[in-house]
């Protein structure tokens, strides 16, 4: 129907819709007249379809009210929208057999692709997957084919954050891990470690509480710490999450940040520039993140190999951290 009051073919029009059309403006401006007057509406089912593909990607996230996977999932969508991919997102919960129920009811879909953000999943399991169809995974050294996958340095970043509070004093520097089967957790704890080691400070395992990366358990976290002693004049908590939970405890117990303790987290949440006082971090640019994860797909989607890569990271210095009392 808009091929004939255009007074152009249907594949013509097929052309022009997908961007691949090389016509006069006077033809294109026909087209555009004609899907105006109809109410015509573009069928991205039927048209993937028609090119062996739905246009729709599967995205894995671990919570969807996370606020930083938010981040990346906003990058994600942004990134496919422009392109004419829908994006569908599940949650696996942290755990391997739920992420593993949504990879299947993801292909059940018929989607063109799956992003795995982090998880639980095997390497086995990804590559596994990966043999039917192309999967990106973020937080993983991993190389397989027809699979990406995306690597943050967490070792260097919470290695940053530990030298960032040793240079302003510190001796005694409190830390607040994340989940401790969690990669990044691991990662971060390894880098606190060395840190301390370079800069000649021994290692105190009872300055390590462990908490599980969202804002109750740094609360919990900061309350066993201080309880149980020794002193310390600073806190590195694994995330920005955790280290806005330890902030609240040490307002509660009536102490300053920074001029009683300095705190630092790690990830740079939007809502992280907004604390009181706003809080130093190490930047983790989650947008970012999920662009380059959806960018990778899309690569792979062309038969290519992507080579993009996520930033270093970098210390936000703010507010929450300034030199030891000692030293000032």
């Amino acid at each position: 129907m808009v091929a004939q009051v255009a007074g152009v073919s249907a594949s013509t029009v097929s052309r022009i819709l997908n961007g691949t059309a090389t016509v006069s403006d006077a033809k294109k401006r026909a087209v555009d007249e004609a899907i105006e007057r109809l109410g015509f509406v573009p069928n991205p089912v039927a048209r993937g379809l028609a090119g062996g593909r739905t246009l729709s990607i599967g995205v894995v996230t671990q919570a969807l009210d996370s606020p930083f996977y938010g981040g990346a999932l906003r990058g994600i969508e942004d990134t496919l929208d422009r392109v004419g991919y829908s994006a569908l997102f599940v949650s696996g919960q942290w755990n391997a057999r739920e992420e593993a129920r949504c990879i299947d009811v993801l292909r059940a879909r018929r989607v063109d692709g799956i992003i795995v953000l982090t998880g639980r999943l095997t390497d086995t399991a990804l590559r596994q997957v990966a043999r039917a169809i192309p999967v990106v995974v973020t937080g993983r050294k991993l190389k397989a084919p027809n699979l990406v996958a995306l690597d943050f340095d967490n070792f260097e970043g919470a290695r940053l954050a530990t030298l960032h509070l040793v240079g302003l004093g510190h001796r005694r520097i409190a830390f607040i891990t994340g989940d401790a089967n969690h990669p990044d957790a691991i990662e971060r704890l390894r880098g606190y470690r060395s840190a301390l080691e370079a800069s000649g400070i021994g290692f105190d395992e009872r300055l390590v509480e462990p908490g599980l990366f969202h804002e109750e358990s740094g609360v919990v976290a900061m309350e066993r710490l201080l309880d149980r002693g020794p002193t310390f004049t600073a806190v590195f908590a694994a995330n920005d999450q955790m280290a806005i939970g330890a902030c609240l405890t040490l307002h509660r117990r009536a102490l300053r940040v920074p001029a009683d303790l300095s705190v630092i987290g790690f990830d740079d949440l939007a809502m992280s520039r907004y604390c009181v006082p706003p809080l130093s971090t190490v930047q983790h640019p989650t947008y970012e993140l999920g662009q380059i994860a959806a960018q990778s797909m899309l690569g792979l989607l062309r038969s290519e190999k992507p080579e993009l890569s996520v930033a270093a990271p970098r210390v936000m210095a703010r507010e929450s951290t300034a030199a030891a009392p000692s030293a000032a």
